[in-house]
């Protein structure tokens, strides 16, 4: 039932405070692991499970938050989990240790993997569906708004206070957020607490499953993938458990996670598309700051501002794919459009040199700003298009478990294919540097006497002269490598336009905005 006047704004802006306060956790947390680190006397292996706890609890939580919202109704089961992820927060602010620390990181992602697909869903059944454009946009702008910030906000945390803040921000947004949802929010007839059967095998299943393959692909590469032997026990059982559980979900008279919604073709294929965007555009935002920040020698303040003002475009762009869709626009062509423009961004930066400065990544992200804004609204349009009540809860949970698969691989396999063609750049490079050479001959000798001339001995200045070459060597393999790896996201972005052609437009296509990264 749609509601109007100031309460239906109220709503908006319950669900945007909320699902913000998600996604802003998604990233904060990176810029301060050094800090989290020296404070707690950890090491920085040990530290990465702040991040791996919370990624493993969302993807496990993502799935099933239609389920749960049928289990025990859709305003108690929003409102608990604010309620559980406010409180979570406070927590680890107040942690001792680091294990402490990551075991309130993963009830945190309990509570921040509901707020994102449940705040679609009242927000689709708010508005009418002629004005649901309008509200597409305007939810954009906080979905956006929420990673964006994190980075920013973090490092300003960081340079100004401590790492506990990061998490005590969550404190008044969550209890504000409670208090709106208790007394704006209510539950439709569709999604009011009923008695069901729980598929407590399914639910097995799926924890086990998705949570072993999220450690494989947090921890893949640190670990040396397939070299370490708990990589290979957990990527085994998470191929065993997500097998059983597509089998028996397709089976089970009350499944934990509706896989026959995926019978819709603009479903099935839209949630191929978004993992595909997740890969893309998770890997994307990667990338850049980690070459700010290990090239340029950016603090994370600073690259919160590099990467800013391509969200800010993103926000911008949002509402009007949403009203180009509303007005009947081809949801199609923006799609493919979203594609072209991404394939362009990665395209320009797979020019990128070392001479490149922080203000040559102006335009490059405004593109991309553009291309996520083109791409976001019409895909998610067309993957819930034809569900409704319990099947549309599930459809966008479905879309949103893709988006952060697609995330975690892009992240895993960009990260792996980075360090290795870093390391073959460097041999290849090597391979045509020798003391023989004139121009190796003149840079060493050049080197050498300026560090003589500070006071160094002859060996000294030598073994110094050495250390800049091989730093120099190390830069440019990584500059070159990173070239590399933008090439392979824009033959990425140009391999998907095809399937595209497979989705299914429905007469009436209404905008959902989903979480842009």
């Amino acid at each position: 039932m749609a509601e109007h006047g100031l309460r239906r704004w109220i709503i908006v802006f319950t669900v945007i405070t909320a699902t913000v306060i998600e996604l802003i956790d998604t990233s904060i947390v990176n810029v301060a692991l050094s800090d989290m680190s020296g404070n707690l006397g950890a090491t920085l292996e040990d530290v990465a499970w702040v991040v791996t706890a919370y990624a493993i609890a969302n993807v496990i939580v993502i799935p099933i938050t239609g389920f749960l919202s049928t289990l025990i109704g859709r305003k108690r089961y929003y409102v608990s989990s604010i309620i559980l992820f406010t409180v979570a927060s406070l927590f680890c602010g107040h942690a001792s240790n680091i294990w402490e620390l990551v075991i309130f990181r993963f009830i945190q992602g309990l509570g921040g993997g509901a707020l994102l697909s449940t705040s679609q869903s009242i927000l689709f059944e708010t508005f009418e569906e002629r004005e649901r454009g309008m509200a597409g946009g305007i939810f954009a702008l906080g979905v956006i708004f929420g990673p964006t910030i994190g980075p920013t906000l973090g490092g300003w945390i960081i340079e100004h206070y401590s790492w506990p803040w990061i998490f005590y921000v969550n404190l008044p947004i969550g209890l504000l957020a409670t208090g709106l949802t208790l007394g704006f929010i209510h539950d439709h007839s569709e999604s009011v607490r009923r008695k069901v059967t729980i598929d407590w095998p399914g639910l097995g299943l799926l924890a086990v499953g998705l949570g072993s393959l999220q450690i494989v692909l947090e921890r893949g590469q640190t670990e040396d993938w397939f070299e370490t032997h708990y990589i290979t026990v957990l990527t085994a059982l998470s191929v065993v458990c997500l097998s059983t559980f597509v089998y028996w979900e397709l089976h089970v008279d009350n499944p934990v996670v509706n896989l026959r919604v995926l019978k819709s073709r603009s479903l099935a294929v839209a949630a191929l598309l978004t993992f595909v965007i997740g890969f893309g555009l998770f890997g994307s935002t990667f990338i850049v700051p980690i070459y700010t920040q290990r090239i340029l020698g950016l603090t994370a303040l600073a690259t919160g501002l590099v990467m800013m003002p391509g969200a800010i475009m993103s926000m911008i762009v949002a509402p009007t794919s949403g009203r180009m869709i509303q007005a009947g626009f081809p949801p199609r062509v923006l799609v493919m459009s979203g594609f072209a423009i991404l394939t362009m961004f990665s395209l320009w930066l797979s020019g990128i040199n070392s001479t490149m400065g922080q203000d040559d990544f102006f335009w490059p992200l405004i593109v991309r700003g553009i291309g996520i804004a083109t791409l976001s609204v019409p895909l998610t349009t067309l993957a819930v298009a034809g569900l409704r009540g319990r099947d549309l809860a599930q459809g966008i949970a479905l879309n949103n478990m893709m988006r952060q698969l697609g995330g975690s691989f892009g992240i895993a396999l960009i990260n792996t294919y980075l360090v290795r063609r870093t390391y073959a750049n460097r041999s290849a490079l090597l391979s045509h540097l020798s003391e023989y050479d004139a121009p190796v001959r003149e840079r060493l000798s050049l080197l050498t006497s300026a560090f003589r001339g500070v006071g160094s001995t002859a060996l000294q200045a030598k073994t110094q002269a050495l250390g800049v070459m091989e730093g120099t060597l190390q830069i440019q393999s990584a500059v070159i490598s990173y070239g590399d790896t933008f090439r392979v996201l824009a033959i990425f972005f140009v391999v998907c336009v095809p399937l595209v052609l497979l989705l299914r437009v429905p007469k009436k296509a209404t905008p959902i905005v989903t979480d842009a990264h």
